[in-house]
């Protein structure tokens, strides 16, 4: 297995990956991985197996230190000198879930992130997941009123260095 940043020849693997993992009102679509590999194609971290997309993570770079739902939709809003490096999805395929892949990815993503001097990284998740992202060093802020994604409730989480 490795890991690697993205390229716009991926979009048609995450794009497929996403739609496995997340429902349809919560997934991106195809045209929004698109318009975001092309702002922040090196904010995303991918696993093969072999040829085979098994997982992604994604997401931003932004001086604003909450994370809104604006943001899933524009990714012009990129800046890859900001602050806080946002975290949008964190999808691993059925078949693979359970192995600790997944967390090999926020592992990357959190050293990257220390490297290119961030001062943290953001996330939201459904109250199942807290306690998953915790272990990682995620601090859960409670529920946050800046984003109602896909029509559900969300927690804010951040990890600050």
């Amino acid at each position: 297995m490795i890991i690697r940043i993205a390229t716009l020849n991926d979009l048609e693997k995450i794009s497929a990956v996403e739609r496995e993992c997340f429902p349809v009102n919560e997934a991106a679509t195809r045209e929004i991985f698109e318009n975001r590999l092309k702002f922040y194609a090196n904010h995303f971290w991918l696993l093969f197996d072999g040829d085979n997309l098994v997982s992604f993570v994604d997401g931003l770079v932004t001086d604003e230190p909450d994370l809104t739902d604006e943001m899933y939709e524009r990714a012009e809003m990129h800046n890859e000198n900001g602050k806080w490096q946002m975290i949008f999805g964190v999808n691993t395929i059925p078949a693979y879930r359970k192995k600790g892949l997944a967390g090999k990815l926020i592992q990357q993503a959190i050293t990257d992130s220390k490297i290119q001097n961030r001062k943290g990284l953001v996330l939201t998740c459904k109250d199942s997941l807290v306690s998953y992202y915790s272990k990682f060093g995620f601090i859960n802020e409670g529920k946050t009123l800046k984003s109602s994604h896909g029509g559900v409730e969300w927690n804010q989480m951040r990890l600050t260095f």
